[in-house]
């Protein structure tokens, strides 16, 4: 099992080439890449209703399966329990990620719901990452968008990505603060996002996020 923490900040599209440049700047050329990911879930939403979120992304070199906890979320900042597994293809091996799993709430409620998986809504998105170094503390950025998707009741709904992730790899989480905080004196405009895509995209399905006022997001 691994902690995932991360600062995500929502960005306006508008200002993709200027943090793009501000990293290629400092860091040398960002690498490009598309990642297509599926979020499963029973039909009683059973994950969401323990706090988890089970996806299957494609990256340019493998497919993998990943199972996260929804943890905590501050101020942008995202701290929650991470399983993620290769997996052989396009396709879901659940047995080998419940196996994973050494939380004992988070892989009982894995386990019960894997009979009745089914995909719920996509998210599908542009990434470029830069491998950053802040007082001695690795940490990756990832600039992204895109759009989730979610079809109910015949009918598409779409709601955009645009935003900017800043994880932890290794080292002290106050250097993810720090970069925040350098990024958000760069870009007034970066604004923290509590919500992840699993959330927005269980939000979408409940009604166009379109519809959904600021209260509420």
């Amino acid at each position: 099992m691994g902690i995932e923490r991360e600062i995500k900040l929502a960005l306006p599209p508008s200002q993709h080439d200027d943090v793009a440049r501000f990293f290629n700047e400092r860091t040398g050329p960002g690498k490009p890449m598309k990642l297509g990911n599926v979020y499963f879930d029973t039909p009683s939403l059973a994950l969401a209703e323990a706090k988890s979120a089970l996806r299957l992304r494609r990256t340019p070199d493998q497919w993998l399966q990943t199972y996260k906890t929804l943890g905590e979320a501050k101020a942008g900042l995202h701290s929650r329990h991470e399983w993620e597994l290769p997996v052989q293809g396009e396709a879901l091996e659940i047995d080998a990620l419940i196996a994973a799993c050494d939380d004992d709430d988070a892989r009982d409620a894995l386990q019960a719901a894997a009979p009745e998986l089914v995909a719920l809504f996509r998210t599908d998105f542009t990434r470029i990452v830069w491998d950053v170094e802040r007082e001695g503390s690795q940490i990756e950025v990832a600039l992204d968008s895109g759009e989730i998707t979610a079809d109910v009741d015949g009918e598409t709904r779409r709601a955009e990505i645009s935003e900017l992730e800043v994880e932890l790899k290794s080292g002290d989480a106050d250097a993810l603060e720090m970069l925040a905080a350098e990024l958000r004196g760069a870009f007034p405009e970066l604004d923290p996002e509590d919500d992840s895509k699993a959330q927005r995209g269980y939000r979408l399905r409940e009604r166009p996020e379109s519809n959904i006022s600021d209260a509420e997001a």
